[in-house]
């Protein structure tokens, strides 16, 4: 099997690409690093079976290649982080919606299954926990920008459904709901690993809001085993897939397990949301997945706990302090 992966240099697609090389397949990477890096794949540089481009995948000659001669793509590319979403609203738009729009379009022409990497952000304000795949999304005004991330990754959705209805096209959803591990970092506003840098450098820890927002923390490695295996599902195709942990915990209570697994003499501050990203920001309170759908396809459920992928994070930056 030969993979095709688009963002395969940023944190989940480096760990996705790590894991089909392991099992025998060959994998090609794309990506522009516009928010990936390099550095994710380095060490599979060289190893049989993997080749790499840095380009953009709106660049219809090089996809249309790469796409041919490709079994499957695992579409990964996109902006992301709530920082990015605030301080780069047309970059986040133009990347969601026009680069699954390509990335569907040349897959349709080959006729190549999709697995479409699409977010938990996509059922908004709705406060009808756990989430059903089926359930209403309920998004903000579009005078937040903040929303426009959703939105974007919803159309992507609509956009992949309309393939698979209208030209039979192969696609996979899959929904991610806070997918944690290595390589993540907080440039982006990613909570774990910026607690943990925060925490092992003695700094305060700054918790967004009043920190009693609640979210659900998957392992990267386990996030892959899912999508991986949602790839090999015949019975997956045409449908959408949450992927994430129903372990919840508020904002607040992770910050203090990180001190406390750290050992930091850090603080904890409170950042009202309006400081630490734009005026009038909106957040859910809740985000707990229902992973029944995919447990019952395909067996699957998250195998390490939150202080597994804390300790992880933490001895992830340790090693990787300089």
């Amino acid at each position: 099997m030969k993979a095709l992966i688009t963002g395969g240099c940023g944190f989940i697609g480096s760990h996705l690409a790590e894991a089909l090389l392991d099992r025998g397949d060959a994998v090609t990477v794309v990506d522009n690093l516009s928010t990936g890096r390099f550095e994710n794949i380095a060490h599979l540089v060289g190893r049989p079976g993997f080749s790499f481009c840095i380009e953009n995948i709106a660049n219809e000659t090089v996809m249309d290649r790469l796409v041919s001669e490709c079994d499957l793509i695992y579409h990964l590319a996109a902006a992301v982080g709530v920082e990015l979403i605030v301080q780069e609203p047309v970059q986040v738009i133009e990347t969601n919606i026009k680069g699954c729009e390509a990335v569907l379009r040349i897959g349709a022409r080959y006729r190549k299954k999709v697995i479409l990497a699409s977010t938990s952000e996509v059922y908004g304000k709705n406060e009808s926990v756990p989430f059903r795949e089926d359930a209403d999304s309920v998004l903000g005004a579009t005078t937040r920008s903040r929303w426009s991330y959703a939105c974007s990754k919803a159309m992507d959705e609509f956009l992949a459904l309309a393939y698979a209805k209208q030209l039979a096209l192969p696609v996979v959803i899959v929904r991610l709901f806070n997918t944690v591990g290595p390589r993540q970092t907080g440039r982006y506003g990613m909570v774990i690993p910026r607690f943990v840098q925060q925490a092992l450098a003695d700094q305060p820890i700054t918790v967004y809001g009043d920190g009693q927002q609640t979210r659900c923390f998957t392992y990267v490695g386990d996030v892959v085993r899912a999508i991986v295996g949602l790839a090999d599902a015949p019975g997956a195709v045409g449908q959408v897939f949450n992927i994430g942990s129903t372990q919840e915990i508020s904002i607040m209570q992770l910050a203090r397990r990180v001190v406390e697994l750290t050992g930091s003499a850090s603080s904890i501050t409170l950042v009202p949301y309006d400081q630490a990203y734009e005026e009038g920001f909106e957040d859910m309170r809740r985000r707990v997945p229902d992973t029944s759908k995919i447990a019952q396809l395909i067996g699957w459920q998250p195998r390490v706990d939150l202080d597994g992928i804390l300790k992880r994070v933490i001895d992830y930056f340790q090693t990787h302090q300089g």
